[in-house]
């Protein structure tokens, strides 16, 4: 009997999912990773008992503060908007989590992300492909994974065409997450003020600079870590005519605004890339991108310039901002993706 390791956050998700694995026949075990000090995993335990599978908790608090919480944090120090549910499943669901598995002889691992993986014939490969749901499809975050272990993974949840299926089922089985709500906020800022959470972190400092138009300074601006690419409301300045956050210069505390026109952009360069369905770019490749998880996808070439990625637009697009992913589609496959410069 194949063994699988089911990540338990105490959601419908992870729990459905561990539910449909042991159902097809798996060894399940039933994981929570704890992150923070103060973590109740009283609803994990739960789920593995209702569902008679062992439950186990790793302690992975310094490994989230290191890989997860400061990468947020230096992001916004660096003039950035990461994007940190990213990092954490780089690092650690399908990092720290998969090298668990593999030491301790367990076959595969598993989460109730909204995506496929499928052995290709055409690519003669393991790839990762959206989910039948394209409203919950969640691709577009686990860009990152290590091509190599995609064989290693499962996602349950990849045919299921609405959450209320989901819901449905762990209501059938009697699973106290069936009522429970989605998680919408950074899970370590469970207020969402992310602005208030940098401050107190103490790496970084409301430092006022100007805000600069045309290369004239036309107000100050309490920290360039308040702002992010396209933000219109809360600048504190007045013009003739709507401004937006266009840039930073970051070396000298400067944030840049400009007219809705100017957010507008042919190309742009992505950083610390990770390619899925092919090794390298040799050649100009035709994609669609996804700037943002929630944007739409455009027409786009990706070619390779100095160890980055250069993506040229088939039309001017705006939304493109310095630390979010640009995720590569071809049709419903994620190719690869990266940080955008």
């Amino acid at each position: 009997m194949k063994k699988v390791l089911v990540g338990i956050s105490g959601g419908v998700d992870s729990s459905v999912s561990a539910m449909i694995l042991k159902e097809q026949g798996y060894e399940v075990i039933g994981c929570t990773m704890k992150l923070f000090s103060n973590s109740n995993n009283t609803d994990s335990k739960e789920v593995c008992d209702k569902l008679n599978i062992e439950y186990r908790e790793l302690d992975f608090k310094d490994k989230f503060k290191n890989d997860v919480i400061n990468y947020f944090i230096d992001s916004y120090k660096n003039g950035e908007t990461p994007n940190p549910c990213v990092m954490c499943n780089k690092k650690l669901k399908f990092g720290y989590l998969y090298e668990y598995a593999k030491e301790n002889n367990i076959d595969y691992i598993a989460t109730g992300h909204y995506a496929k993986i499928e052995y290709s014939d055409k690519y003669n490969r393991y790839i990762l492909k959206k989910a039948d749901n394209i409203n919950k499809d969640q691709s577009y975050f686990l860009y990152n994974i290590d091509k190599n272990i995609l064989g290693n993974i499962i996602f349950p949840l990849a045919n299921f065409n609405s959450k209320e299926e989901i819901r449905e089922l762990a209501k059938s089985k009697g699973l106290k997450p069936a009522s429970k709500s989605d998680s919408q906020d950074i899970c370590f800022i469970p207020d969402g003020n992310y602005k208030k959470f940098l401050i107190n972190s103490r790496e970084v400092r409301e430092n006022i600079g100007n805000i600069v138009y045309n290369d004239k300074v036309i107000g100050k601006h309490n920290g360039l870590y308040n702002y992010t690419i396209g933000q219109r409301k809360g600048l504190g300045i007045a013009h003739e005519n709507p401004l937006y956050v266009v840039g930073f210069n970051k070396n000298n505390n400067e944030l840049i605004v400009g007219e809705e026109q100017d957010l507008y952009i042919k190309s742009f360069k992505v950083k610390d890339y990770n390619l899925l369905l092919i090794d390298e770019i040799k050649e100009p490749i035709k994609v669609m991108v996804k700037t943002r998880y929630k944007s739409m996808e455009y027409p786009a070439t990706l070619t390779i310039e100095n160890n980055l990625i250069n993506v040229e637009f088939d039309t001017k697009q705006k939304g493109v901002t310095p630390g979010q992913s640009a995720v590569f589609y071809i049709d419903d496959i994620v190719l690869g993706g990266g940080i955008i410069v």
